[in-house]
């Protein structure tokens, strides 16, 4: 099984049956979801990569551009139920502007620990910066994922919060590069 370097996929467009799967199985099957609730509203307006062998997308993520009026709150997933997560506390300040948020990052039990997440949230970092201006990424991790993002230049913001049927998570940020 070759395994492809990271595929960007830029707004507007929707991902492959085969992406979905993968968020699908990787962070919302093990949770007890129905099929739906990797969805998200506005997927065609992120950017989406991925990292992919001959037969199987592995790991996945996306960023999408917080609309300037926004605070970065939003439900956690398009199917009833979803938990509001809260804002963003940097945010407030313009200069952390534009910014986006990292979301549904996963990869494949299988293929853990070979560099994919890796290769996947750099990725949505340099393309955000190139596509969307951005100058800050944000992002909500999951309690075991904080050491990951930690090791990839993401510092802790604001307080801890538990989003339903999930668990505990905190909110993360970064200074992207434009170059």
């Amino acid at each position: 099984m070759k395994i492809v370097n990271p595929s960007i996929m830029l707004p507007p467009s929707t991902p492959s049956t085969s992406y979905y799967d993968c968020r699908y199985d990787v962070l919302r099957r093990p949770l007890g979801f129905e099929r739906g609730a990797e969805l998200l509203v506005d997927d065609d307006a992120a950017i989406h990569a991925w990292v992919s062998d001959s037969e199987h997308v592995l790991a996945v993520g996306r960023a999408h551009l917080i609309p300037e009026e926004s605070d970065g709150s939003a439900p956690d997933h398009a199917g009833p139920g979803a938990t509001k997560c809260p804002a963003f506390g940097p945010l407030a300040d313009p200069g952390n502007r534009p910014a986006i948020q990292i979301r549904q990052m996963g990869t494949r039990d299988e293929a853990l620990r070979q560099g994919h997440a890796s290769e996947v949230l750099n990725a949505l970092e340099r393309a955000s910066a190139a596509h969307f201006s951005a100058k800050v990424g944000l992002l909500q991790a999951r309690e075991a994922a904080i050491p990951f993002y930690q090791s990839q230049g993401w510092e802790l913001v604001d307080e801890p919060y538990t989003i339903k049927n999930i668990g505990p998570h905190r909110s993360m940020m970064k200074r992207l590069s434009s170059n």
